[in-house]
């Protein structure tokens, strides 16, 4: 399965590759919302995603994409210009391979995006000629390079539909904006879900409950997903957004950190 956001095809790579890893989990729905969506214009901003895993030795591998954004007017709404920078990752050299033939060829394309006023859509533009340059470009190292593990993504890839390619591609991208609050206070308590304010940053929270992954066997361990999303109520831009998955003992409730998406918008002096 490939997972939303191309953090999730590094994942892949990393499974084909030959790094055990727990089965990713879905992230649960966002309840996170700000009334006011204004991002700043014209003004480079820098967004990381960190995906780290657990590896063979017990400790977790890491892999970052680093964007380069954008944005600017576009009509009553925005246009976002999303360069991929860079990859970087810690995992061992054969596994940093793959991952770099396989996206390499997104790094230095520019994606746009149109963005609705208020945030509620967010459109990449040209989405087909994208991925027909960066699929042919990946199949081509992949074969330059004799790398099967890149291939084999860029087929995997190539035979989503034109929608789930769309969501592997913008998924990063639409984490920026946080979907609309549906259900009221009592019902976020009821469900893990915490909110605070201060300094200008609206905090949610959710724990959820522990849930054997769809597929394992009933003696699977429970994972449970933690999530967190800090967002600027003065841009209602999600400046960060951290997503952990925990394996769960049965008997005595310790829990083994198996996964972690980090999204953050950072600092020139923190890329």
């Amino acid at each position: 399965m490939i997972v939303a956001g191309l953090g999730g095809a590094a994942l892949l790579i990393a499974a084909l590759a030959g790094e055990p890893g727990a089965s990713v989990v879905p992230a649960p729905a966002s309840t996170a919302a700000v009334s006011r969506f204004a991002p700043p214009l014209d003004r480079p901003m820098t967004y990381r995603v960190t995906t780290r895993r657990l590896g063979r030795d017990d400790s977790l591998l890491s892999f970052s994409l680093v964007y380069a954004l954008e944005w600017r007017r576009a009509g009553r709404g925005y246009e976002l210009d999303a360069t991929l920078d860079r990859i970087e990752s810690d995992a061992r050299p054969d596994v940093t391979r793959a991952l770099t033939a396989a996206l390499q060829p997104l790094v230095g394309e520019k994606m746009a995006y149109l963005v609705a006023p208020d945030g509620s859509s967010i459109d990449l533009v040209d989405a087909d000629r994208l991925w027909e340059r960066a699929l042919a470009r990946t199949a081509a190292t992949g074969a330059a390079a004799g790398q099967g593990e890149a291939q084999q993504v860029a087929a995997m890839i190539a035979a989503l539909p034109p929608a789930e390619r769309d969501r592997l591609a913008t998924a990063d991208i639409r984490a920026l904006v946080p979907p609309p609050i549906d259900a009221t206070p009592a019902e976020q308590a009821a469900s893990g879900v915490s909110v605070t304010l201060a300094k200008g940053l609206q905090t949610i929270a959710k724990v959820g409950p522990p849930l054997v992954p769809a597929g394992a066997g009933a003696d699977a361990p429970p994972v449970q997903v933690d999530m967190i999303w800090t967002v600027d109520t003065a841009t209602g831009l999600v400046v960060r957004e951290q997503k952990q998955s925990w394996i769960v003992e049965r008997e005595s409730g310790a829990r083994t950190l198996v996964e972690e998406r980090v999204r953050a918008l950072v600092g020139p002096d923190e890329s």
